[in-house]
């Protein structure tokens, strides 16, 4: 892709770079800012059919239109239609609803799932959405009939559903109800470009293939490029409209106060309406214009800004030696962006809001990072982000730092000191593993060294790649139970897998291992012919012409980028959950197969009874056989090898826009719903509880000898077999962070990180009793924020089991 900003290389920052950290230091929040963050928290949250009416209303009156005119033609109209607001004192101004974390109810995907749901919206155990009366009565009488069998849900549930329910207590296929989003668009060509630039662009591709040969006009091609040339129409359409609305409000009651900022608003929206960002509240503007789109044409999750620290570094130079803004005013327009984050959230169904607890709309921004020449890019405007993040402490965006050997001193520990808040931000990327990851699967050098993070924690390069990276859940816990008692569940007792044979019939620790392995393929093999499907009826039925248009090469190839537009086009599998697939394999080993302390028969009937009477064994193979996290080589490398074949079978495949599947070692919340699929499991956990969370991590509570430790043990499991992202969850307690010498500490451990072979770390701080105190009563909690699993969320807006295990994890410090 083509780069237009220009990093950092400073080796040796100047007197005034740190006199300028200590001012921004220096800044609290100010009053406009806090009313705003408080806004956006206690505005009540509802589902809305507002999008819905207006798309159902252009596809009626476009009945003859290929599918991807009526997406650009219903898109158009949303933006030119689409109820819209200012607040008062707002900086950033923009939304996809007219209400704050609404709701979008969204027909093209899919409403079967809320046909069933919508009457529980308000009172389900998770991620809760409140409706209104006549919204539901629109819901029954008018979407359900008109979109009943024409949904992307309906689709993928005719032609592959049953499969796909067959092996669902093992392969959760995600994508089904929703369009495609976890990517990191091109920013920098948006900014440089704007709406009108690309528009250019699009209709000399036009005319190009008009020339270049007559029967292109009756073709796809020329469905898309029209189809991106009226989206592209109604974007600029959309933020004229902000300007007309700001330059409305002027005269407004409750607006008064903030005339100036709404003239300015007013005048940067008619800008970038027709040209592109300039100054640095521009550059904002556009980049947060973007997004809103962005997620109005797809209504999904994980769209990412990536290296914002990079690309908006020219805008924040010139304003500032032009004295357009100081720096107390650079950070209330960073902290402005970051509140828009935390505007938007996704309406899910009950059972992903169990895999995706707590609203993970995934904005992740990067800062830092090592260029090719091996120095570092961090820069002022990363200080600033890192600020606004330690002034709000809200759940987005998803802020990552990228952390190498010759990472500054001056920014591990600004990181460190944020961390210590307990937001549960910012999470920690390795760029010594990570990038050799990404050359390995084919990235370029210029891209991997660019590479910024997408939704919770997963890799990719930026503006070029359709990542997929959610593209599947792989339970590798439930296919060594399938294994153990001879393909049957031993929660329902149903045949699922491979019958094998038992735990009893393998004479050997290899024998058993060839036995899980083959599982393991069986599974596999079902997997990707469902998730090539599910990749291929998103091409045809959800093509998103506007996000195409900032993906590079697909205005040059006139491909949409949900069939293979992108220059790269990978798929990412989960594998889920090593740690305890290591544990399980240690005490069969130790104690079934070679010191036979065990009988084979005596494990399953264990096994098979949920331990029942059995507690004086389960106590032994918890206590008395070593665990995943405690560096102890022999039980990692279990883990570690199971990783291998899991990953070397993901690289045979080949995905449906030809390009290459791979592994992510991360969980989300999945932990905790997967575990309700798996019974009991040879480490000790009883059937139906929660799997170890994160997807490097150990499981809670056997990690016993700290987090060196446990940086050994996930050292063992190659970083090249995590290039979609992999996830490692550390606790600490507040104490921890109370000195200087404590935090010097805590910096230390961050640069013995670097040297070890682990792409990610995040951290929570927070002490088990805030954690107990904020089940007790949460309206008292209601700001406090956790680290999930790769991503933050409101502690109180979690479902019980979550919160559990939560405070379940092992914590460090004090």
């Amino acid at each position: 892709m083509t780069i237009y900003y220009i990093r950092m290389k400073i080796q040796e920052p100047s007197t005034n770079f740190f006199q300028n950290l200590n001012r921004v230091e220096s800044f609290s929040l100010s009053e406009r800012i806090d009313v705003l963050k408080n806004l956006i928290m206690n505005e009540a949250r509802y589902a809305t059919v507002e999008q819905a009416r207006i798309i159902t209303e252009t596809y009626k009156s476009h009945e003859g239109e290929p599918k991807i005119l009526k997406r650009a033609l219903s898109l158009a109209a949303c933006l030119r239609e689409i109820a819209i607001r200012i607040d008062p004192g707002e900086i950033i101004a923009g939304n996809r609803t007219s209400g704050i974390r609404a709701g979008v109810i969204f027909p093209e995907a899919g409403l079967s799932w809320l046909e069933n749901e919508i009457d529980t919206l308000d009172s389900r155990e998770q991620d809760r959405f409140r409706i209104k009366g006549e919204d539901v009565e629109y819901f029954r009488d008018i979407l359900v009939p008109y979109w009943s069998g024409n949904t992307l849900e309906d689709g993928i549930r005719e032609k592959m559903g049953a499969e796909i329910d067959r092996m669902g207590k093992l392969v959760k296929i995600n994508q089904r109800d929703h369009a495609q989003g976890h990517i990191i668009p091109n920013v920098e060509k948006w900014l440089k470009l704007g709406p009108a630039g690309l528009l250019e662009n699009v209709r000399a591709r036009l005319e190009h293939t008009r020339e270049a040969r007559a029967e292109v006009s009756e073709g796809k091609e020329k469905d898309f490029l029209r189809s991106v040339e009226i989206v592209l129409e109604g974007a600029k359409d959309f933020i004229r409209r902000y300007g007309d609305l700001a330059k409305s409000l002027t005269e407004r009651t409750g607006h008064r106060a903030f005339t100036q900022d709404l003239e300015e608003i007013s005048r940067i929206c008619y800008k970038l309406a027709e040209g592109s960002a300039e100054t640095f509240q521009e550059a904002v503007q556009s980049l947060w214009f973007l997004f809103v789109i962005l997620h109005m044409e797809s209504n999904a999750s994980s769209f990412s800004p990536g290296r914002m620290d990079q690309y908006l570094y020219p805008y924040f130079e010139k304003s500032l030696q032009t004295n357009e803004i100081d720096l107390e005013r650079a950070l209330e327009i960073i902290e402005s962006l970051f509140l828009s984050f935390n505007k938007i959230v996704y309406l899910r169904n009950s059972l992903g809001a169990r895999y995706f607890a707590g609203f993970p709309i995934g904005f992740n921004v990067a800062l830092g990072g090592k260029n090719r020449d091996g120095t570092d890019s961090a820069n002022l405007l990363s200080f600033i982000c890192l600020k606004a993040q330690e002034h709000l402490g809200l759940p987005q965006p998803n802020l990552s730092v990228r952390l190498h050997k010759s990472s500054p001193d001056w920014f591990i520990d600004k990181s460190s000191q944020v961390i210590g808040k307990g937001s549960g931000m910012p999470q920690v990327f390795n760029d010594e593993s990570v990038i050799p990851a990404l050359l390995n699967q084919g990235i370029s050098e210029v891209d991997a060294f660019d590479y910024g993070i997408v939704g919770c924690v997963e890799l990719s390069s930026q503006g070029n790649s359709l990542g997929w990276s959610d593209a599947a859940m792989f339970n590798l816990v439930k296919a060594l139970e399938l294994t153990l008692n001879n393909g049957r569940c031993l929660i329902s007792g149903d045949t699922m897998g491979l019958c094998s044979g038992s735990l009893t019939d393998y004479k050997t620790f290899k024998d058993f291992l060839t036995a899980y392995q083959r599982q393991i393929a069986h599974f596999v093999e079902k997997m990707i012919a469902a998730c090539g499907f599910v990749d291929r009826y998103h091409a045809e039925s959800m093509p998103s012409p506007f996000l195409s248009a900032v993906v590079d090469n697909c205005v040059a190839k006139g491909l949409d980028v949900t069939a293979g537009g992108a220059a790269y086009n990978f798929s990412g599998i989960q594998a889920v959950q090593v740690a305890n697939v290591a544990d399980s394999l240690a005490v069969l080993k130790m104690m079934v197969f070679e010191n036979r302390t065990i009988s084979a028969g005596e494990m399953l009937a264990a096994l098979q009874a949920n331990w029942l009477h059995n507690e004086k064994l389960r106590q032994r193979v918890i206590n008395h056989v070593p665990k995943y996290g405690n560096d102890v080589a022999w039980v990692d490398e279990l883990g570690a090898e199971i990783v291998r074949y899991f990953a070397g079978l993901l690289s045979q495949y080949t995905n449906a826009r030809s390009g290459k599947y791979h592994t992510g070692l991360y969980t989300v919340s999945a932990h905790v719903p997967m575990g309700k699929n798996v019974g009991a499991s040879p480490d000790g956990r009883l059937a139906e509880s929660p799997l170890a969370d994160g997807g490097l991590s150990a499981m809670y509570g056997r990690d016993e000898h700290g987090p060196t430790a446990l940086l050994k043990s996930v050292h063992r499991i190659n970083a090249m077999y995590g290039s979609n992202g992999s996830l490692l969850n550390m606790k600490f307690l507040p104490e921890f962070f109370q000195r200087k010498t404590d935090r010097a500490k805590f910096n230390a451990l961050l640069k013995s990180f670097c040297e070890m072979s682990i792409n990610h770390v995040q951290f929570n701080v927070v002490s088990r009793e805030d954690l107990i105190n904020a089940q007790r009563e949460p309206d008292a909690y209601r700001a406090l924020t956790i680290r999930v699993a790769g991503y933050t969320a409101y502690f109180t807006e979690l479902a019980e089991d979550l919160q559990d295990e939560i405070i379940a994890r092992t914590s460090y410090g004090a």
